[in-house]
């Protein structure tokens, strides 16, 4: 898609697949099935469905194009671990991320045993690396948990995994999160658009809370349309305030042998 985002946490987009399956309540309302329903069938850079998950192998060697750096959201149109996504292109897209050192890239799944089964299980030939060492410094690993059922569960294998940054979205947040400070990055937003389901403030305020007890950076985008507008001065105003915490961006590292 494009080089820029208006998505706060992220300053690019870059969809090497599009098109995804609901997996969990967090779905219910997608942006980006809303997008495919609207713009499949009649626009090339877009799937003819929803649940038609695309790759798109000539968007591989697009963030070599961008020369500044950037926190490019990978696959923010799909999910880079959808069981219909082949093994050896999941590592042609770490091929290319390994390449583009200039960039930190942010993978996000609602799937993480998928994740997990892939560095656990397979050789990468497309970056020469063994499992075990699949870790690139310029690319960080989250999930999606939109409750604590889905936070517990989807956390716990993320933690399995091997990244400079580990971090977790909880957007859309749908209830009361405890979180247990293991982190390096926690995202907090409400739901937008169509039919959107409020977020709690008790509940944004509690989980504010345990970060900054826990010293994990915290980043809130915005309360959710069923609770404030965007065009609210108070959207993105969390007990007063704006929260923008991210990690240092670890790129710059050299680029790696291939």
């Amino acid at each position: 898609m494009s080089n820029n985002s208006k998505i706060e946490w992220t300053d690019a987009t870059w969809n090497p697949v599009m098109g995804c399956t609901p997996i969990s309540p967090a779905c219910d309302h997608c942006y980006a099935r809303a997008m495919i329903k609207r713009f499949g069938g009649c626009n090339k850079g877009f799937p003819e469905r929803p649940d038609d998950v695309t790759l798109y192998p000539e968007r591989l060697k697009r963030p070599l194009c961008w020369k500044k750096p950037r926190r490019v959201f990978v696959c923010s149109m799909s999910d880079l671990f959808h069981e219909d996504v082949p093994d050896e292109y999941i590592g042609d897209v770490w091929k290319a991320m390994a390449k583009s050192t200039q960039h930190t890239f942010m993978v996000l799944t609602k799937r993480p045993e998928r994740m997990l089964r892939w560095f656990s299980q397979y050789w990468i030939p497309a970056v020469n690396y063994k499992p075990d060492s699949v870790m690139l410094p310029n690319v960080w690993l989250g999930v999606t948990a939109e409750n604590q059922e889905y936070f517990d569960y989807r956390t716990s294998l993320l933690k399995q995994c091997r990244a400079p940054v580990l971090f977790v979205s909880i957007e859309p947040m749908l209830g009361q999160i405890d979180y247990d400070g293991r982190l390096d990055l926690v995202i907090c937003g409400g739901e937008t658009g169509p039919g959107a389901r409020p977020m709690k403030r008790e509940w944004a305020e509690s989980l504010l809370d345990q970060c900054l007890d826990t010293g994990t950076p915290f980043f809130f985008k915005g309360w959710g349309t069923a609770t404030l507008q965007k065009s609210d001065s108070a959207y993105r105003l969390l007990l007063g305030q704006t929260w923008e915490q991210i990690p240092e961006a670890t790129v710059g590292q050299g680029r790696l042998k291939l």
